[in-house]
C-alpha cells in the first residue's frame, strides 16, 4: 500500500483517469512479456514533462521505486515493478510534435508506437529502421528504452543509430537535453546514447528527435533452403562477406520450419532443415546485382533451392508467428536473444545442438542471422522441476559459449532482471563499478527501476 501522505499528493495532482491504485486496475501493469507478475502499488499516467517530473520527485520525497513503462512488450522483465512502487505508465504521451522531411527529422513522446511513427512517415517518402516483431504494438520509448533493433538492422543498425537527441528528467528530477537536432555535432559527452539501452534505470523519456531514413525505390526477396544446418550457417557467412548487404537476412532452423509446416503444411520443402529468408533494397540495377550475388552465395553443397520471391508478405507473417507457436511445443519458453560474430554462427548454432542434447531439452531457433543475433528458445515444462534445473543448467553454458565465442548476451531485448544474473560473464568489476556510480549519478536515491541491470 501507498503511504496516505503519498496517496493524498498523488489525488490531489491527478484526476482519477491518470491514477490507478485499485489493485484489480493496477494487475495489468504488473506484468510483461517475459510473464512474471509484480503487482504495483498505483499506476499513473503522465501526459507531460512537468508530470513526469511532479512523479519523480514525490517518489524521491518518499524513496519509493519508480518504474517506467512503455508498452509491455519487453521479453527481459524490464518494466516490471519487482519492488512494489509506482508504475510510470507512458502510453497516454502520444504526440507527434514535428514532422520534418527536409532535415529528415520526426519529434515524438515516447508513447507514440512504432507502427503509427513509420505510418506517419511513409507519405514524405521515409521511415524509421528499427523494426521489431512487436512494432504494431511497441512504442518508441520502448525502443529507445532497450535499445531495440529488428531484421533490418543488418543494412541500417538498430535504434542507437537514429536518436539524434532526447528530453528526459532524471532520477533527481532534474529536466535534461542530450544531442541535437542535426545529424552532426560533438559538443559535450553523447549522453543520447547513454540512456538508449539504459531501460529506464538513469532517466525517463519525455521527448525524441529521431533521424529518418528514405524508403528505397525497391525491394526483393530470396528464400534458400538447405538439407542441414552447417550448410545454412556456410551461406550466411558467404552472404555476409558480400560487398552487396542484404537489408534483411533471417534464420530458421529445423524446429523453425517444423512450427511452420504444422501451420502452413504446404509452404516448405520436405527435406529442409534449415532456412535463409532474405531481402534486398535499392534501386532496381542494386537489387538485380545484389540478387545474383546473394545467390551465388547460397550455393553450398548442402543447398536445397534458393530463389528469388516476389512477394515475401506470407513468408514473413509465418516468421512473427514463431514465438507465439513456440507454446504448442511446451508451456514455457526461456527466449535469450544472444549475438555472436557471424563467422562464429557455425560453430555456435552447432555446439548449442549439443548442449541441448546433453541436457535433453527441446530447442527452436531462429533470428537475425545478418548480426549474428540469435533467438535461442529453450522450451521447458515449468512444473518439472529437474527440466527446470537442467534449462538453467544449459542456459549458463549457453552464456558461457557466446562470450568464449566473442559475443554479447543481449542483442535487442535488454539485460533487465532476466539476465541481471549473468552480466558478470561479460562485463567485468572495474567495468560495472563505473556503471553503478553512472547511476548513482543520475539516480542518487535508487528509485527509477531499482534492480534491474546490475545483480
Amino acid at each position: 500500500m501507498l503511504s496516505t501522505d503519498l496517496h493524498t499528493a498523488l489525488q490531489n495532482i491527478f484526476p482519477p483517469e491518470q491514477l490507478y491504485t485499485d489493485p484489480v486496475d493496477c494487475y495489468t501493469y504488473a506484468y510483461d512479456n517475459s510473464k512474471k507478475i509484480f503487482p504495483p502499488q498505483a499506476v499513473v499516467f503522465p501526459l507531460n514533462a512537468e508530470e513526469i517530473q511532479t512523479v519523480v520527485s514525490l517518489c524521491n520525497l518518499h524513496k519509493i521505486p519508480l518504474v517506467p513503462r512503455g508498452r509491455g512488450t519487453g521479453t527481459s522483465g524490464g518494466s516490471l515493478p519487482e519492488q512494489g512502487g509506482i508504475v510510470l505508465s507512458l502510453e497516454r504521451m502520444l504526440d507527434i510534435i514535428t514532422v520534418d522531411p527536409a532535415n529528415r527529422v520526426i519529434v515524438v513522446e515516447p508513447g507514440v508506437l512504432n507502427q503509427t511513427l513509420q505510418d506517419t512517415i511513409k507519405p514524405y517518402g521515409f521511415f524509421w529502421p528499427p523494426d521489431p516483431s512487436s512494432a504494431a504494438y511497441c512504442s518508441i520509448g520502448g525502443n529507445i528504452a532497450t535499445g531495440a533493433g529488428g531484421p533490418h538492422a543488418v543494412k541500417y543498425g538498430t535504434t542507437r543509430d537514429h536518436v539524434l537527441g532526447l528530453k528526459a528528467i532524471t532520477g533527481q528530477g532534474e529536466m535534461i537535453k542530450t544531442g541535437c537536432y542535426t545529424t552532426k555535432g560533438v559538443v559535450g559527452y553523447d549522453l543520447t546514447r547513454l540512456l538508449i539501452g539504459s531501460e529506464g534505470t538513469l532517466a525517463v523519456i519525455t521527448e525524441a528527435t529521431l533521424k529518418l531514413t528514405a524508403l528505397p525505390a525497391a525491394n526483393a526477396g530470396i528464400t534458400a533452403y538447405f538439407r542441414d544446418l552447417t550448410n545454412c550457417t556456410e551461406a550466411i557467412v558467404k552472404i555476409m562477406s558480400l560487398t552487396q548487404l542484404p537489408s534483411a537476412l533471417e534464420f530458421l532452423d529445423a524446429g523453425s520450419l517444423n512450427l511452420i509446416r504444422h501451420r502452413y503444411p504446404d509452404m516448405l520443402p520436405p527435406d529442409a532443415h534449415a532456412m535463409l529468408m532474405i531481402e534486398a533494397d535499392g534501386t532496381e540495377s542494386e537489387i538485380q546485382h545484389t540478387i545474383v550475388s546473394i545467390l551465388n552465395a547460397c550455393k553450398t553443397v548442402g543447398l536445397i533451392k534458393a530463389e528469388k520471391t516476389g512477394n515475401t508478405a506470407e513468408l514473413w507473417k509465418a516468421r512473427k508467428a514463431l514465438s507465439p507457436l513456440l507454446r504448442e511445443i511446451a508451456p514455457k519458453k526461456i527466449n535469450e536473444d544472444i549475438v555472436v560474430p557471424v563467422t562464429a554462427l557455425p560453430k555456435f548454432l552447432n555446439e548449442l545442438t549439443q548442449l541441448s542434447h546433453r541436457h535433453q531439452l527441446k530447442n527452436v531457433n531462429f533470428g537475425h542471422a545478418g548480426n549474428g543475433n540469435i533467438h535461442v528458445n529453450l522450451l521447458i515444462n515449468p512444473d518439472d522441476p529437474d527440466e527446470v534445473h537442467r534449462a538453467e543448467q544449459c542456459l549458463e553454458q549457453i552464456f558461457d559459449l557466446v562470450i568464449r565465442l566473442n559475443g554479447t548476451l543481449s542483442g535487442e531485448h535488454g539485460i533487465g532482471s532476466e539476465k541481471r544474473a549473468f552480466i558478470n560473464k561479460e562485463i567485468d568489476q572495474p567495468t560495472l563499478t563505473v556503471m553503478k556510480a553512472i547511476k548513482r549519478l543520475f539516480d542518487p536515491n535508487n528509485i527509477l527501476n531499482p534492480g534491474k541491470i546490475f545483480p
